[in-house]
């Protein structure tokens, strides 16, 4: 069974393949409320002779196995929407239901081409008796950056050798460096409260310690590296302004390249926090309540999967999809869009810029930044693993917006997913054929571990 065959059956299984990532679509689940999503995967996957394993404690992850022996190949999946990004297939904005979730961040698709890949090496192994297990992963929660943090907390990952993982995007790549760092840290403080009016001096106000440490975390921000994120909300701010708020809560989140420099600036804002508490006479508690690490880069694996992305090429679109993606590019800031489109595609292309067609030059590839953060990364500390991008969304298009969701039930947001299967198929055949590669990624993975090692965020 040659690579040409493989893809041929995950054509022939495509419709199978889409059916489950527009069903996803259609009824977006928040992350923790996973179920429908998680059971439409074990679900097909069990039809298909897959042995299904569940993870203590976590209702919506799983593990999906086939075949036997080494390699042992992991494929990520992740299915859970984002609140407020409820959206029609649709070019102006026009949500299922107001402030309902939706798939602004193209999980539906990529659960879909993860499964999508799978089917197809396990027709691989079927044919050919090979040695090798492929691993689906159901991973919940990736929107609130823990699942797989608990994952390998739990030992889910253990055994495997390699890690296979791609996102939806607006640009066909293959990535070495993506994701920052980060721990999402919620402040509790409080207070006494009083009468506003009548006896203010009886009263400590925790919210006047929520905005003096966000004033001093705004401070801060002059003095951590450039690259450095630190944002927040206030999620509890009291209740009527007679009364002194005896309590008030704010959640940030700090994001880095490195892990290193998150956990050096979270003891930081831990300070400023103790500071705001201090000038109040309140009391602060605070937790980490999620944490993770950037990607770790596998140049052999970056490889593997550039060199995969250029031979299977990229798909080809309708008159219909590229006057979608330019009506979709019509509701955005035009020097975002004009930005993606010098970024990404040759000045002297014929091709109509709406969405990014054939695979990014290599050398453009660094200009691609993945500056949000993903429990991906830190599967990535504990064996070699890839990431691909494919354009599922137009040129212009962000990541965690309605334009997104929209993209992601529609024709583009297939044709991106059917090519990340793709890639992702013709990945797994090559690291069966010769495990050599896999030694070789592995022997790179740790050499770059040999000084640093990966620690859980969580305790």
């Amino acid at each position: 069974m040659k690579k040409t065959d493989v893809l041929k059956y995950l054509n022939n299984i495509n419709g199978e393949v889409q059916d489950l990532s527009l069903k996803v679509w259609s009824n977006p689940e928040i992350s923790g409320k996973e179920k429908e999503s998680a059971d439409l995967f074990r679900k097909i996957l069990k039809g298909h002779g897959f042995e299904l394993k569940e993870i203590d404690g976590m209702e919506h992850a799983f593990i999906a196995e086939y075949g036997s022996g080494s390699p042992v190949i992991a494929v990520l999946g992740e299915y859970d929407a984002l609140p407020g990004l409820s959206q029609t297939v649709d070019t102006t904005f026009n949500p299922v239901e107001q402030n309902g979730p939706g798939h602004g961040c193209g999980h539906n698709l990529l659960g879909g081409a993860a499964l999508g890949a799978v089917l197809a090496i396990r027709k691989y192994l079927e044919e050919t008796k090979l040695s090798g297990t492929i691993r689906f992963y159901g991973c919940p929660e990736e929107e609130t950056l823990i699942g797989k943090v608990k994952m390998i907390k739990k030992g889910a990952f253990d055994g495997c050798d390699i890690a296979l993982n791609w996102h939806p995007m607006s640009v066909n790549t293959a990535l070495e460096n993506a994701f920052l760092a980060n721990n999402s840290i919620k402040f509790r403080f409080n207070g006494i409260s009083s009468h506003a009016g009548q006896s203010p001096e009886a009263g400590r106000s925790a919210l006047d310690a929520v905005e003096l440490m966000n004033v001093g975390a705004n401070y801060l921000r002059e003095h951590v590296i450039d690259k450095a994120r630190i944002h927040y909300t206030i999620t509890n701010a009291g209740g009527a302004p007679n009364i002194i708020p005896k309590e008030a809560e704010s959640w940030y989140f700090v994001r880095a390249p490195q892990r290193k420099d998150v956990e050096e600036i979270t003891e930081r804002l831990f300070k400023v926090a103790k500071g705001a508490a201090m000038m109040t006479e309140t009391t602060v508690d605070y937790e980490v309540i999620s944490g993770c690490y950037e990607m770790l880069p596998n140049k052999v694996l970056f490889d593997l999967t550039y060199k995969n992305m250029v031979e299977i090429g990229g798909p080809s679109y309708t008159e219909n999809d590229l006057a979608f993606a330019k009506a979709l590019q019509e509701t955005l800031d035009p020097n975002m869009v004009e930005g993606e489109i010098k970024k990404y595609m040759s000045p002297d292309s014929d091709e109509k810029k709406y969405i990014h067609q054939g695979v990014l030059e290599k050398e453009k590839v660094n200009s691609v930044v993945v500056a949000g953060s993903s429990d991906s990364g830190d599967v990535s500390w504990i064996m070699p693993m890839n990431l691909l991008l494919t354009a599922c969304f137009p040129l212009g298009v962000a990541n965690h917006s309605w334009q997104a969701t929209s993209s992601s039930g529609s024709s583009i947001g297939m044709k991106g997913m059917t090519y990340a299967a793709q890639v992702l198929s013709g990945i797994t055949f090559d690291l069966l054929k010769e495990p050599s590669i896999i030694a070789k990624a592995k022997t790179e993975f740790n050499k770059r571990t040999e000084k640093r090692k990966y620690i859980s965020p969580l305790k």
